[in-house]
């Protein structure tokens, strides 16, 4: 939502931000005049410790409150009221309401469906209280000047199914401008900053020893390194002013670098990405006492998630028990939570990104994988009906349908690592290729048709049109 308002911002739309306060605002936003944000009032810290039957109804009296007040009182009538779902309830009633109070659009952008993920607490199940939540999301849903959709499968479903009025389009989630491949001087100063959270005792004797100006993945050295995927060759000859300087590059025993992000809830099959990880130790163990021949070896991996959620502690105690009680000798995995500024850039910085989102309802697409997309780096994705849209077999990643897959393919994209990892690079080269031929890397005539660009260029293409073309009328009907 905050790069929509960007969006809105660069078009010369005075805009209002409304919502809880959490993440900082991106940077482009605390600096435009255009631009006022509201905050919600959150219901007070004494009432979250009742059950879920009682609190549902006094967490939904009290946002109803608070997002009235903000959209009847605190700004004026807006031309356009653009809300995401989920959340659904009182959400889209009371957006619903506020349009027909004062006249303006409304903008609905569907990126899930509220009622799948209220389902997840009841193990899947259509209770009562799964089944309102849907009768009130499709009414309320169902009538909009716009809906914008994550996928056209979701387009597809709700236009058929729910009888959408409106005019409905597909803008796929797509990175900011500032998200790309880390340079080799970004990927040092990052490895840098997370010395603390690398050194641990556990992690010691895993990674690469490195003193104070290296790190397990980077090392400073006088002489240039030579032409690496992570380092843009610009960025080198400034780095290189003085011959003498040391410059970073990238150690040849580092282990490979994998990254997945969670808010670790049902929907995210964390599960899965442990049993992978326990047949790629299994596997390593197997190969690598089997042959010293480098290109036939597998190297160390070490897995970094990131996010926050209820099941983290439970997923990261049993990390702890299957590194202890099997020996792991080849595998890690830790979780961190970064900065806003560091996770584009460990993004960039790593070998292969890893999504286990399931999608409750099986209709949208993960935005980590955007995000992972747009710095470059190729992702495992877990199969489900739509990721097709976004993940292309063997093109930008690989999708696979169970724990064994996860790790055979693994096994294929780091045997030989970093050296000889053909098919690692192989998908890298598609992202540079993708890059060169100005964000667009088209397939033409396929179903794997792949395009791509940065959020500006996406929302420009989609979104634009329908707005500008819409005020210029409103202009003509006043004139």
């Amino acid at each position: 939502m905050m790069y929509h308002a960007e969006s809105f911002v660069n078009n010369e739309f005075e805009t209002y931000l409304i919502g809880y306060k959490g993440s900082s605002l991106i940077p482009s936003l605390n600096t435009t005049p255009r631009l006022q944000t509201l905050y919600l009032w959150e219901i007070p810290r004494s009432f979250r410790a009742l059950p879920f039957i009682i609190l549902a109804p006094i967490k939904v009296l009290f946002q109803v409150t608070t997002i009235l007040v903000a959209l009847l009182v605190q700004i004026p009538p807006p031309e356009y009221l653009m809300v995401q779902n989920p959340p659904s309830i009182p959400t889209l009633a009371l957006v619903w309401l506020v349009c027909k109070i004062r006249g303006s659009k409304l903008i609905i952008d569907w990126h899930n469906l509220g009622y799948t993920i209220l389902a997840l607490r009841f193990d899947g199940k259509e209770t009562f209280l799964v089944k309102a939540a849907k009768r009130f999301e499709q009414y309320f849903g169902q009538r909009a000047y716009l809906h914008l959709f994550v996928t056209k499968a979701m387009r597809d479903k709700l236009s058929n199914d729910w009888k959408l009025i409106g005019t409905k389009t597909v803008l796929y989630d797509r990175p900011p401008a500032h998200f790309h491949r880390s340079t080799i001087f970004e990927s040092h100063e990052l490895f840098s900053q997370l010395s603390n959270s690398l050194s641990t005792s556990s992690l010691g004797s895993f990674l690469p020893n490195s003193d104070a100006n290296d790190t397990p993945f980077t090392h400073l050295s006088v002489s240039p390194p030579s032409h690496d995927s992570l380092a843009l060759a610009s960025e080198l000859t400034d780095g290189l002013s003085n011959s003498s300087s040391k410059v970073p590059s990238l150690r040849p025993d580092r282990p490979a670098l994998l990254v997945s992000s969670t808010s670790w809830t049902t929907d995210e099959r964390f599960d899965m990405l442990l049993e992978a990880l326990r047949q790629y130790e299994k596997k390593a163990c197997e190969i690598n006492s089997a042959t010293d021949e480098a290109s036939k070896r597998l190297p160390k991996v070490l897995v970094i998630v990131t996010g926050k959620g209820e099941g983290k502690e439970r997923y990261m105690n049993e990390v702890v028990r299957l590194e202890r009680d099997e020996k792991w000798t080849w595998v890690r995995l830790r979780s961190m939570w970064l900065e806003a500024s560091q996770y584009p850039t460990l993004l960039g910085s790593a070998d292969l990104g890893i999504s286990m989102h399931a999608s409750s309802s099986k209709l949208d697409l993960p935005m980590k994988v955007v995000d992972m997309f747009g710095c470059g780096l190729p992702v495992e994705a877990l199969s489900y009906d739509c990721i097709s849209e976004l993940v292309k077999q063997g093109k930008n990643g690989y999708i696979f349908r169970d724990a064994g897959e996860c790790c055979r393919q693994i096994v294929t994209l780091l045997t030989g690592f970093p050296a000889s990892n053909t098919k690692l690079q192989q998908l890298r080269n598609n992202f540079d290729k993708a890059m060169r031929d100005t964000h667009s890397f088209v397939d033409a005539g396929s179903e794997d048709e792949w395009e791509w660009g940065t959020w500006s260029e996406n929302w420009n293409k989609v979104m634009k049109p329908l707005l500008l073309k819409d005020v210029e009328r409103d202009h003509e009907g006043w004139r």
